[in-house]
Formats: C-alpha cells, structure tokens, sequence
C-alpha cells in the first residue's frame, strides 16, 4: 500500500508538469507543431506542493543544445527532479536527472538517459525510443485515431507546448514511464488568470483524464500560458490523500552556444505577464566572478564519529539554478544530510534545507527546513524579510532578526567569502532553532592536512556563539587556502562522541 501510494505521489508530480500530447484530431493531418517551445537556453523551475506540505519536491527543465548526437540532429533536454524534506523522508525519496534527445522536426524522443542518485551513490540507465521509425515518424498518416511514436516524460512536455491547444481542442496520447504505459485524453475547457511567485499570466486550461493505471478518474488540470510558448504555469491534481500542485517557482533564459549553422527557433516573446515584470538577474543568469563558488557546484561529505569505523552519514551542498524565485532574482543552494546503515541504531537523521539568497549579498530571503532526525519532526518554510529584520513561518510565527541573518545553508558560503586571513575575526547572525544567534568566525591558523591521499594548504576556523558556553560544541573548519575556500573538513564534539565531515571528491587545488 505504501509503495502503491509513494508511487503515485511521484508519477503524479511528474506528470502534473511532463504528459505528452501526442495530438489526434478528426481529420488525417498531423497536428502544426510551434518551435517556441524548444528555445536553447530556456529553464523553467517548479515549486511542487502535496497536502499540508508546502515544499514537497523540486522540478527543472532546461533546453541545453542542438546538435547531432548519436549520428542524429537533437534537441538535448536536461530535466531534474527531486523531493523534498518530510515527502522526502517518509513517502518516497526521489532525487533523479533525465536528458532526453529529441527529434527537431517531429519532438519524438531517440534516446534518454536516466541518472539515479542514492546518498553519494549514482546509476545511470539508457532506453532507446523510436528507433525504427527515423526522424519523419510524426508525419505519418494515423492509424485507428493514432498517432505513431512514444514519449518519454519530459520531452512530451515540449511536444504538448507545440501544439495549438486553441479552445475546445481535444487530444489524445499515450505516455511511457520505464514499464509503465498511460493513455490519456486532454481537452482545453476553459481561460483563467494565475497568479505565480514569477507573475500573473493569462493561462489556457487543460483538463486531463486518464484511462488506466493509479490515475483513473484523478483530476488533472494544466494551466499554460496563453501565448506561443505555452509554459505550464499551474498543475493541479486531486486525490484522496490530498491536492498536488506544481507551480512555476523559477524562469530564465540562458544564452547556450550552438554548432555553426545549426537552424535556431526563431524567438517568441515572453509569457505576458500584467504587472510589470522582476529585473532579469546577470548575464546569463551567471554569478559574480570574483565568488569562491560557481553554479552546479556539488559538495559531498562522508561524515564519521570515533565509535565508528564506517562512515554514520552523508552531507551534500549544491549551488542551484540562478532565477527569479518568489518574485525575486534568487540563487538556490540545497543542504541534504542523511544516516547510513551504520549509524541507524545509534540515530536516524534525514535532513533538508533549501534556501534561497540574494546573488549579491549571500543573504536569504526564504529558507525551507525539514528536519527528521530520531522522533523529532520539524517542518517550517521562513520568509526573511532583511530590510525590515524579521522572518516569519508558514505558521505565523514571527521572529525579530538582526538585518543580514543567514540560514545553516547560507552561512557555508558567506564564510567561504569572508577574509579568512588569519587570526582574522568575523561576526554574523544566523537563524537557527527559531531564533538568531550571533556566530564569530575567527581564523586560527594555516595547516596543511591530508584528504583522500592529498596535502592540501588549509586555513582552519573556529565557529563559536553568544552563548554561556561559547565554545561548547568545538566547532572546525579547515578551508582550502586558495581562491575557491572549498570546505575540505569539518568537525565538532556531539553527545555521540567528536564528529568530523570529510570532503569525498577533492578538485584540483590552485596551489
């Protein structure tokens, strides 16, 4: 039963944002296909809800080139998605990448590779699609009301986006998830306006019904925008367990290079949007350069205790996406830690944090923590307002911060981009078990240590409180002393004995 309902949780987020539209009409023509849609560059980011929990996964897609690949001209489309916090811990952990390469003329798939993260630990499979059929299989005559041709996921989306979807047209199409085959038939039954963290858009709706697996009978609705690009804007699904939602978080177009006179889709204005639109972020939505850090950036900790030999858990960082997230121009940085197997009788942790900061300033303006750790649960989304010096909870709780509080997330890379000469001090404010505390960063000295077979030049820190016992917990840092400060260990003393984290990859150093 439970695998039955994780199940259905995670295809119905993904299908809410990915079903194709394989287009059936009554005459014999083919459906008119759009390029807007494909345009190089485009990512579009989704918040997706579930019930009471207001963060319960993330969705990505991202145009990311046109070329030949596997001796066939494609469009490559990179997609990502994972959950999040409680959905994450207790229902069904997904945490996946998808690239699909797509035929340019008739949007059918060719070939997909899917990459499965679990822990630090990734397997990748690759599934070939309409081989037989060659680049002209959408122009094909339909046979019995069909359409030949199958669809992964997320290329489907590209090819729903492409078609008219003009009022009271109706279309039916078939879906392949790994073993799993959907048929399923939408119709567009109505115009509304949505209002999104990214703006307000005038929207076509979409109902879908679908005629077999966990599905049946759900109620489906896609709201596209209503211009040539059609982005869905809103997905909605209800069930009996509680309403799906995925809504458009993040939008950006990103300059991508193509091969020498590879054809380009001609540009299509952007979604229209009634009230005037955020500032676009840098070029290419990129950050500062003189940053320690760069978008894509994964860290990957091994994390020991002394009464251990094998690693208790792990811990990773990543920089996400640059966007315009919740109305403003955002940088997405993502803390996940989790027990392994060794550590599960001694204390069971599966943590999430996503937090979203000022790409200047480092400074947050909304942090999501989900917290699993033993019997306690801890779920709170804080929108930081900085200017005014307050955050408050989804709750309705307010708590009074000093103006420039991080979050536990946040604080990694401010201190990565602080002058960390020793015996250099420096002083913040961090948000923290729902209240700030001034932290103090002070450069101890320049030491050399030894990771992964590597001696490294390191710079350690120490990360003391405005508690009574200031120092109580011992926390270290140890810093690569080049330009990108990566944070090669760290260390504290726990009630299960001294704990220390060690970086598992280490990139070639700038020595």
């Amino acid at each position: 039963m439970k695998r039955s309902l994780t199940r259905a949780l995670t295809l119905c987020a993904l299908l809410l944002v990915c079903l194709p539209l394989q287009a059936q009409t009554e005459g014999p023509a083919p459906q008119p296909s759009s390029p807007g849609p494909y345009r190089l560059g485009e990512r579009l980011t989704y918040n997706v809800s579930f019930a009471q929990f207001v963060s319960a996964g993330h969705i990505e897609f991202f145009v990311a080139q046109r070329g030949t690949f596997f001796n066939r001209e494609a469009i490559v489309i990179r997609s990502r998605v994972e959950t999040t916090g409680s959905v994450n811990a207790a229902l069904y952990a997904l945490d996946d990448d998808y690239t699909s390469y797509v035929d340019p003329v008739s949007g059918l798939p060719f070939r997909v590779q899917h990459a499965v993260r679990v822990g630090t630990q990734t397997s990748n499979t690759f599934n070939d699609y309409n081989q037989e059929m060659g680049t002209g299989a959408s122009s094909e005559p339909p046979r019995n009301g069909e359409f030949p041709g199958t669809y992964d996921l997320f290329s489907a989306l590209y090819r729903a986006r492409a078609l008219p979807l003009a009022d009271g047209d109706h279309y039916s199409f078939t879906v392949q998830d790994e073993s799993d085959a959907y048929k399923a038939e939408l119709k567009v039954v109505d115009h509304d306006v949505i209002k999104t963290s990214v703006g307000t858009f005038n929207t076509k709706v979409a109902r879908l019904n679908l005629k077999g697996g966990l599905f049946r009978g759900r109620q489906i609705y896609i709201y596209f925008s209503d211009d040539e690009r059609h982005v869905p804007v809103l997905m909605t699904l209800r069930s009996s367990v509680g309403e799906i939602r995925a809504e458009l978080a993040g939008s950006q177009i990103v300059p991508v290079a193509a091969p020498p006179g590879t054809p380009r889709p001609t540009p299509v204005p952007t979604p229209r949007i009634t009230k005037p639109p955020v500032a676009p972020p840098s070029v290419n939505g990129a950050l500062a350069p003189d940053l320690p850090f760069k978008i894509g950036e994964q860290l990957n900790f091994q994390v020991y205790i002394t009464s251990v030999t094998q690693p208790v858990g792990t811990v990773s960082y990543q920089v996400r996406s640059r966007a315009t997230y919740f109305n403003k121009d955002g940088l997405m940085l993502t803390l996940r830690a989790q027990t392994t197997n060794a550590a599960q009788r001694i204390f069971f942790a599966n943590d999430q944090i996503n937090s979203y900061i000022n790409p200047v300033t480092l400074i947050p303006f909304r942090s999501e923590v989900n917290l699993v750790e033993g019997k306690r649960r801890f779920n709170r989304v804080w929108t930081i307002d900085q200017e005014r010096g307050t955050a408050v909870g989804d709750n309705g709780e307010r708590v009074e911060i000093p103006v420039g509080t991080y979050d536990l997330v946040s604080l990694l890379y401010a201190v990565r981009s602080l002058d960390l000469t020793p015996p250099r001090s420096n002083a913040v404010s961090l948000l923290v078990n729902n209240r700030p505390k001034t932290i103090t960063i002070t450069s101890i000295k320049r030491e050399v240590i030894e990771l992964s077979g590597q001696k490294i030049p390191a710079i350690q820190v120490s990360l003391t409180t405005d508690d009574a016992q200031a120092d109580k917990f011992q926390i270290r840092a140890w810093l690569s002393a080049d330009a990108t400060r990566l944070p090669l260990r760290l260390a504290a003393v726990t009630p299960l004995g001294p704990l220390r984290a060690d970086l598992i990859i280490v990139p070639n150093i700038r020595q």
